[in-house]
């Protein structure tokens, strides 16, 4: 009675989502007298061991469900131990072995007559060596016979999973708001709890990187909070747990809790260690590089990114913003361009495209900035997600300060502030900031500008964001002899060195014309009419 006892026990358990209680009572179930584990009972035990970490007690429970249902003649339930063999094994790197598994699977499947539903899980396996190997035109074609095998047999993980890869390939196409609105429908099989807890994981896990990757940060602070819930209700869980800490760390990072995401993410790298699965833990060490950049903390985040590279994980373009804060300018301009040759997806591409046009234009590099920033500007528009916007109105502003239109770079710094300040991100908030009030003063407006300059500043105080606060503090310096701008005083300098209209355009990188404009605003700010008494103030005012 004992031994049928902790076997029920065990079952109630598992059905509860208790998983260290169903893998204690089920792996000691054998070496106990009485009745004897089912092959139902080795998968359920398979199922407890893969989401607490434990991979070889995993397979192992596998092989015995496989061999089980086989010896019973259940030849479909042995194809679905097969086929979860397959994946285990895929998704630890185990290709080869994993792919004898899906073959023995499908010649056992090939015995069975019709249609069944299993076709479409050994499918889902072939799917996903697809998109592991980067084959994302053939792994959508599968996505979508996968899917359709979910609709036809009311197979709630099938359909979720299909979708999900569906939405994920079109993404990578280009097709966004296509392949959010998949993803969409792939979550309600998960927010119902139809999706079996393997799927869902992996589901859900996918869901929001996908969103991150997009900068859909909307919809990614929703899916985390579902998926910490979904964590926090199975005591014990190892599977999943760390990659949610790590979408929770990216969210504390762009809303200003850098010590907490720190704590967060550390977590993350541990979670992804303890699962014997250390390749992912990159990210987690990517994103601490990224807080301790924007905290001054160089040699940390120098550290940080050099950890996330020895897992695999190149941690661009936060890299080469590190080298240009260390004045490595000719680095941070060769790892960008390196970056921006390679091919990519639009996807990836719009991740790398906002540091490449800090990088550029640091580096002098207007013309290519400006291009880069056009590029942004389009893959924002073809998205339409708000972060990706603010990150484009950004790279907007800064390239059209650059180019002395400050009328246009304060209507996209004002846009980019009102996109971050929906998203509660502070510190891109204050970035805008500076960029308005770059902007206004460059527009002559100094009482203004010195306004958003100082909230920029209290804003990096409050967040202990030093290296941006330095520069708002430099920006709010003393104030400029008459009133002239930051680029009204580069011309001015040039004219008192003797220089003419073009030569000072060739020099600072712009038109004639605006030279000319800036050389009147110059004459009137200060009074003089003519390029010896502007240059007399000049010297006057100790501005050479």
């Amino acid at each position: 009675m004992g031994v049928v006892d902790d076997l029920a026990r065990a079952r109630e358990a598992y059905e509860r989502r208790d998983w260290v209680r169903a893998y204690d009572l089920l792996s000691g179930a054998e070496d106990t007298e009485g009745p004897a584990p089912t092959a139902h009972d080795f998968a359920q035990l398979a199922t407890a061991a893969y989401l607490l970490g434990r991979h070889n007690d995993c397979v192992q429970a596998l092989q015995r469900a496989y061999q089980g249902h086989l010896a019973a003649g259940r030849r479909l339930e042995a194809v679905r131990a097969g086929f979860w063999l397959a994946m285990v094994l895929l998704e630890a790197g185990e290709d080869a072995v994993s792919s004898g598994w899906a073959a023995r699977s499908q010649r056992l499947l090939d015995e069975v007559p019709g249609d069944v539903v299993e076709q479409g899980y050994l499918l889902t396996h072939t799917m996903m060596r697809r998109i592991f190997s980067g084959e994302l035109a053939p792994a959508l074609d599968l996505a979508l016979e996968v899917t359709s095998y979910g609709r036809r047999f009311n197979d709630p993980d099938l359909l979720a999973n299909g979708l999900n890869a569906q939405g994920r390939m079109l993404l990578y196409a280009g097709q966004v708001p296509e392949g959010l609105a998949l993803l969409d429908e792939a979550m309600i099989g998960l927010s119902t709890g139809e999706v079996s807890p393997l799927f869902a994981g992996q589901i859900y896990c996918s869901l929001i990187e996908a969103c991150q990757e997009v900068s859909d940060l909307g919809r990614m602070t929703q899916w985390t909070r579902a998926l910490t819930s979904w964590v926090d209700a199975q005591p014990g869980l190892i599977a999943f747990a760390g990659q949610c800490a790590v979408h929770r760390g990216q969210i504390m990072r762009m809303q200003g809790a850098y010590a907490d995401a720190l704590d967060e993410l550390a977590r993350a790298a541990e979670r992804y260690l303890a699962a014997g699965t250390p390749a992912p833990a990159g990210i987690a060490y990517a994103e601490c590089g990224e807080v301790r950049r924007i905290r001054g903390e160089l040699d940390a985040a120098d550290g940080a990114y050099e950890q996330a590279s020895s897992y695999g994980f190149e941690p661009q373009p936060g890299l080469a913003l590190l080298w240009l804060a260390r004045g490595r300018t000719t680095a941070a301009v060769n790892a960008v361009q390196r970056l921006l040759d390679e091919p990519r997806d639009p996807v990836h591409r719009s991740q790398l495209l906002p540091g490449a046009v800090e990088v550029l234009l640091e580096a002098g590099r207007v013309e290519a900035a400006a291009a880069a920033s056009d590029e942004l500007t389009a893959l924002a528009d073809a998205f339409g997600c708000e972060g990706l916007r603010g990150r484009a109105l950004h790279a907007r502003a800064q390239c059209l300060l650059a180019a002395d239109e400050p009328g246009a770079a304060a209507t996209a710094a004002r846009g980019a502030e009102g996109v971050w300040r929906g998203l509660t991100a502070p510190y891109e908030v204050a970035r805008a900031q500076v960029l308005l009030g770059r902007a206004l003063r460059q527009l002559g407006d100094e009482d203004s500008a010195t306004s958003e300059l100082a909230r920029a500043r209290r804003a990096f105080q409050d967040l202990g964001a030093r290296p941006a606060e330095q520069v708002a503090a430099a920006l709010l310096g003393p104030v400029r002899p008459g009133g002239l701008t930051e680029r009204e005083v580069e011309v001015l300098r040039l004219v008192a060195s003797g220089r003419s209209n073009p030569e000072i355009a060739a020099a600072l990188v712009l038109s004639d014309k605006t030279v000319a404009r800036h050389l009147s605003n110059i004459f009137t700010k200060l009074d003089v009419s003519s390029r010896t008494a502007a240059a007399a103030y000049a010297f006057e005012n100790r501005l050479l």
